[in-house]
């Protein structure tokens, strides 16, 4: 079976084939980050625009790259939230217009899912059940993944996730965007005695996260620097300020996921999402795996950003297990909030 996955939730369009048989036909992905930069965020009509002008083109590229011809797709599956509302209008439209053209099933997908089962697509991917961390964008949840669909909530941000806190804290900085790169980039320079900052939630009992705390107490160091200013703090202090905040947040999560394994008895770790990048939050995992005696297991670096293999994925899995899952009813409506918790194999 040969699914073609459609993505455009926020701010990159990205298209894949998926061949439950052969694997990972192709895949391709159009950021927007030079369009946004210069406005220091996303802006939602701006990306929705662009979607419209890069998913066709993408489409042809997945199709040659591969050398299937559309009508060998047997579904389409295509993100149908959370994420901007007319970011995902684009691309729901396009998925469903495409199975109306070529008479194909169609079936939307929960962003999150697809972060969260993207690191089967690994060459060595993880058995389950396991316990994923999910870091993306305002998202930080830890989950017990025991099959697809099968997801227990344990734990999640109670405000700023640490995408979040990561993007505003490089903004204080007077770092670019996207900051979250910029910000680890910067740390690895630091100092990591010359500030300390605190570890929100990091001792409590329960698997909930909160770092908006962390933000604040960023913004308190330049606030009271003796330079005055972002504009007058030396580069060597942005660095450490910069190390002071990744090693704080590195910390917790890592914490908190040590903490989730031995409450359930699990030794499988995945984390899923943007900041599974992070080359920090992965020394420290793979530190404590190692002195834990669990194993860790990330997507691949292309897969960590948003992109279409991963949704791709998810629908193919949902179809090995129901193949009803996708339809021929060509009507479509998006959920820009959707509870990852909400979601069942049906």
């Amino acid at each position: 079976m040969i699914v073609l996955g459609v993505e455009s939730s926020c701010d990159e369009t990205g298209l894949a084939l998926y061949d439950t048989d052969r694997g990972l036909l192709s895949h391709a992905l159009y950021s927007q980050v030079a369009m946004h930069e210069e406005y220091g965020g996303v802006v939602p009509e701006l990306a929705s625009r662009d979607h419209i002008r890069r998913a066709i083109p993408l489409l042809q590229q997945v199709l040659d790259t591969s050398g299937v011809a559309k009508h060998d797709i047997d579904a389409i599956a295509y993100t149908q939230g959370p994420g901007l509302a007319g970011a995902l209008l684009v691309g729901s439209s396009i998925a469903c217009s495409l199975g109306l053209a070529l008479d194909k099933p169609v079936l939307g997908v929960h962003h999150l899912e697809g972060h969260l089962l993207s690191p089967l697509l690994a060459s060595k991917p993880p058995e389950f059940p396991f316990i994923a961390l999910l870091v993306s964008g305002g998202h930080t949840q830890l989950m017990r993944v025991d099959g697809v669909g099968q997801y227990t909530l344990l734990g999640e941000t109670l405000d700023d996730a640490a995408g979040e806190a990561f993007d505003k804290s490089a903004k204080l900085l007077g770092l670019g965007y996207p900051g979250g790169p910029a910000i680890s980039r910067l740390a690895d320079f630091g100092d990591p005695l010359a500030y300390k900052l605190p570890r929100p939630m990091m001792h409590t009992k329960d698997f909930n996260f909160s770092f908006s705390g962390l933000k604040t107490a960023v913004l308190t160091v330049v606030k009271n620097h003796p330079a005055q200013g972002i504009a007058n703090i030396c580069e060597q202090d942005k660095a450490n300020i910069a190390r002071g905040f990744v090693d704080a947040i590195v910390e917790v999560l890592t914490a908190k996921c040590v903490s989730a394994l031995k409450h359930t008895g699990l030794k499988r770790l995945v984390i899923a999402g943007g900041v599974g990048a992070n080359a920090q939050l992965r020394a420290s995992l793979n530190a404590a795996a190692a002195k834990k005696r669990f194993q860790v297991f990330y997507p691949e670096l292309e897969f960590c950003t948003d992109n279409g293999a991963m949704i791709a994925f998810a629908g193919a899995m949902r179809l090995q297990i129901n193949p009803a899952a996708a339809k021929k009813d060509y009507s479509f409506n998006v959920r820009p909030r959707w509870p990852l918790d909400e979601l069942r194999v049906v």
